[in-house]
């Protein structure tokens, strides 16, 4: 199949804003079997059981069929999808929630999880994927942003898909902090062969939504834990300490977890905690940085606590160049790469 198809696919499912979709080029789209195919792998529920919510459907359907009438040359002979078009009309039929209901209802939302060098031209069901469900608009009114995956752990995920980024999880005992959806936390146990994962957020509400997430994704199982973790409390006798016994971090992971003030000094309280119980540890922790001071905030606060800090050289792809795990690169994206104090420095 084409890759331009498969790209408009992966997109589609992963509910990339409509703004920047790569559409298929009108030679493509006026192809009544490629009209076919669209149908059948993007909008047919029998066959794709975790679709997007009807609304994005909509947004992605309406488009669709005008371009596919503007790729028309000769109407006699060439012809429209009546699946597509009833799938249209079905969708517009439907009574759907209003705005301020559908923010809270959960989507289902699929990443494709390629390497970035990856080529584009595998078949749908041959592709690694993760699959969530996330609330992707609920943020006002709510006490956490956790119910959707953000910029900076897509980027993450991006680098540990590459070899060097993989080798740096696969055999290890990995733990992520602030975990959110779980995206890091899964990727790591479905497609970097993590020996064992920890996932743990601070809110009980997001612990919940990832634990289906786990078992939406078939790793509701011993090697993967699920636990609330606040930052800042002492790890003495904790579940935490317990289980570093049996299987001791090799990797600690974090994205999107640097954007408030308040709670850095908890976090590198924590990290100098994890660093006590576990010298040899490595912490990698990615960053959007929409506000510069918070991040530098950060950055200062592990160099007072005398860790040892460098950035990651991995750029984000151009959106118009990605293959897979679409993200927004306006805002700059960092990987800092950090390990605990040197033998001999005091705590």
């Amino acid at each position: 199949m084409d890759p331009q198809l498969i790209l408009f696919r992966r997109q589609y499912f992963q509910l990339f804003d409509t703004a920047f979709l790569c559409w298929p080029p009108k030679p493509l789209l006026r192809d009544i079997d490629v009209q076919g195919w669209l149908y059948t792998n993007l909008f047919d529920a029998q066959r794709n059981p975790q679709l997007p919510p009807e609304s994005y459907q909509i947004r992605i359907l309406k488009p669709l069929l005008n371009r596919i009438e503007n790729a028309i040359e000769d109407p006699e002979e060439d012809d429209i999808s009546d699946d597509l078009m009833t799938h249209l009309s079905s969708l517009m039929s439907m009574q759907l929630p209003a705005e301020t209901t559908a923010v809270q209802q959960k989507a289902y939302v699929t990443f494709s999880c390629l390497s970035p060098s990856a080529h584009s031209s595998n078949t749908p069901n041959e592709e690694p994927t993760i699959t969530l469900l996330e609330r992707r608009h609920l943020i006002s009114g709510s006490l956490t942003t956790g119910y959707r995956t953000w910029e900076a752990a897509l980027h993450l995920g991006s680098y540990l898909l590459t070899s060097e980024g993989s080798s740096l999880i696969a055999g290890k005992n990995v733990l992520e902090l602030g975990a959110g959806t779980g995206f890091i936390s899964i990727l790591c146990a479905k497609h970097l062969e993590a020996k064992h994962l920890t996932t743990t957020d601070g809110d009980e509400g997001v612990i919940e939504s990832l634990k289906e997430n786990l078992f939406l994704n078939e790793l509701d199982d011993k090697n993967v834990n699920a636990s609330v973790l606040r930052w800042g409390h002492g790890l003495a006798g904790s579940w935490v300490e317990e289980e570093c016994e049996t299987w001791p971090y090799d990797v600690v992971l974090g994205a999107d977890i640097t954007y408030e003030k308040p709670a850095i000094a908890a976090l590198i309280t924590t990290l100098r905690l994890l660093f006590n119980l576990l010298p040899g540890l490595k912490v990698l922790i990615a960053g959007a940085v929409r506000n510069i001071e918070t991040f530098e905030t950060f950055r200062q606060a592990c160099v007072r606590s005398k860790f040892n800090v460098h950035e990651i050289d991995f750029e984000a792809k151009p959106m118009r160049e990605q293959i897979a795990l679409f993200y927004a690169t306006a805002v700059p994206l960092k990987i800092l790469s950090i390990t605990g104090p040197d033998p001999g420095i005091a705590k």
